[in-house]
């Protein structure tokens, strides 16, 4: 499996100042720039990189939580627009982003794990209780509150951002002190490689994911419910009321969770389904078809028809779960100004399966001393005419 950690925060300051560039290898090629985003309230300094490509592509990651800030990519006419939701400060960040998780990485666990308990090796853990009964997303102060360590990766025709966090034995109630790198690698097209490397020193559990939102109209710009959506996946695992997995994988066939074909993300969304009604919409787990596990498949295809933009997400991951932004209701304001409302945007969460650990028939998450748990997903923008 794959993971990072660095040191945790608790508040910040303002403006970012730019401090070095670095090029790739040609002057047309990616680029990679640094600049100092703010610091925590404990002084932990917070930097900026973007990377770039000769085709209007930009991102901008932070070493806080290794989050996607804003992901600027062009339109049909070449028009450039950022289709990432974000907040334009750390502290915002901080003091906000423990609900959304706008674009930050998430670990040691990503997705539910039912009352914060598992068993491994014949012991119980306990882990901190955030989301109802259950714990969600690594904890209280999981992987997307930490500062991680960061280095220029450069390569033939590509620009990178490796992330480095050390996740101590015992953060959060997970065994094991856990290594992990997130390297974000972009090339001269218009994709955004995210590679996932994890060690650890005692048996303990991992699930890796990005938690960007993307609005491929545009960020602030309404709702994504016109967003065209086909998810690779014949099943999916519904889940009791608090949101935790049955157990059962579950055909999408005849029933709005069927994206096999291309359907709009709001044509059925408020279809009177027990699974719906749950989630106040889509927040659930697919079951990627993977003809073996590790696979590169296509997951999932997003067109937005006003803009002509298309994002196709690859992933050797078993899952990926679709977030409809449910929970957005207007009191968090974006990087452009503008107050999120529900359904403004969508996530799309590589992973292993939610409450994995208690769920044999599930894809494994044990990570054990000598292995080293490795995932890729890829996000690559185009367009249609």
């Amino acid at each position: 499996m794959k993971a990072s950690y660095a040191i945790a925060g608790t508040v910040l300051l303002g403006t970012a100042t730019l401090i070095t560039a670095v090029p790739s290898q040609a002057t047309s090629g990616p680029s990679i720039s640094k600049e100092a985003f703010g610091k925590l309230a404990d002084g932990t300094r917070v930097d900026r990189y973007t990377l770039r490509n000769a085709h209007g592509m930009r991102v901008r990651i932070l070493t806080y939580g290794g989050i996607i800030q804003t992901l600027n990519v062009p339109d049909r006419k070449g028009r450039d627009a950022n289709v990432a939701l974000g907040f334009a400060t750390l502290k915002d960040y901080v003091d906000k982003n423990g609900g959304p998780y706008f674009g930050a990485l998430i670990g040691r666990y990503a997705n539910r794990i039912a009352k914060g308990r598992f068993t491994l090796d014949g012991k119980t853990y306990q882990l901190p209780i955030n989301n109802g009964p259950n714990s969600l997303h690594g904890g209280l102060k999981g992987f997307n509150t930490k500062v991680w360590k960061a280095a220029v990766v450069k390569g033939k025709g590509t620009v990178g951002l490796r992330l480095t966090y050390v996740s101590k034995n015992g953060e959060e109630g997970y065994p094991g002190t856990l290594t992990t790198t997130v390297t974000y690698t972009l090339g001269t097209s218009n994709q955004l490689r995210l590679d996932y490397r994890a060690r650890t020193d005692k048996a303990t559990i991992v699930n890796l994911t990005n938690h960007s939102y993307f609005n491929l109209a545009g960020e602030g710009t309404g709702d994504a419910y016109g967003h065209r959506l086909q998810i690779n996946a014949a099943r999916f695992t519904p889940t009791d009321k608090t949101q935790i997995p049955t157990g059962k994988l579950a055909p999408v066939k005849g029933t709005p969770f069927d994206f096999t074909r291309p359907h709009a993300i709001g044509e059925r969304i408020r279809d009177n389904d027990p699974q719906l009604l749950i989630g106040q919409g889509y927040d659930h787990n697919f079951v990627l078809n993977q003809h073996r596990p590790g696979e590169m498949v296509l997951a999932a295809t997003v067109t937005e028809p006003r803009s002509g933009r298309v994002l196709r997400l690859s992933t050797t991951q078993p899952g990926v779960q679709l977030y409809t932004g449910n929970f957005l209701d207007g009191t968090l304001v974006g990087t452009s100004g503008h107050a999120y409302r529900q359904g403004d945007a969508l996530a799309l969460e590589t992973q292993h399966f939610p409450d994995s650990p208690n769920h044999p028939n599930f894809p494994s998450t044990v990570l054990r001393p000598g292995q080293t748990f490795t995932s890729t997903t890829v996000y690559a923008f185009s367009t249609t005419r």
